[in-house]
């Protein structure tokens, strides 16, 4: 692209070309500018009545410059019900959990909370990965039986 607001006589660039490729050439720098140019310029406007000067702000603004300016951004964070209701779910879960047999709840722990794969624990019991895959299978669906009688 060559300068802002100046659209490059593609006829001279392309001679060979026909005008709907040079049209469409021409739309499409247009829009490169809008994208890098416009969007990120902010505008003086003068009121016409009282002389006043006001600046508009360009529409893309950086993070940098907010942050200067005192922004201050809403946390992301779960409202107060989501996180009690999480809590409650966590704890009925838990109790699930220490519904199933020992080797049950290791390999759930093992899966869930020590990250490790189906391969992994496979291995550690000496078993084929598919095992491991149809016991945790079979595993969750006790949990979920558990969870719905609650």
């Amino acid at each position: 692209m060559a300068k802002p607001y100046k659209i490059p006589d593609f006829r001279k660039m392309y001679p060979e070309a026909s005008e709907e490729v040079i049209a469409v050439l021409r739309t499409t720098e247009r829009k490169m500018q809008y994208q890098e140019y416009d969007l990120k310029r902010a505008r003086n406007i003068v009121d016409p009545k009282t002389g006043e000067v006001m600046t508009v702000p360009s529409r893309e603004d950086s993070y940098e410059r907010l942050q200067e300016m005192a922004v201050q951004f809403p946390e992301e964070d779960d409202g107060v019900e989501d996180q009690i209701l999480q809590k409650l779910e966590f704890e009925r879960l838990h109790k699930a959990i220490l519904t199933l047999s020992k080797e049950e709840q290791w390999l759930i722990h093992e899966l869930y909370f020590e990250n490790q794969t189906e391969r992994e624990v496979a291995k550690q019991m000496s078993v084929y990965h598919n095992a491991v895959h149809k016991q945790k299978k079979r595993i969750l669906e006790k949990l979920k039986k558990i969870l719905e009688k609650n």
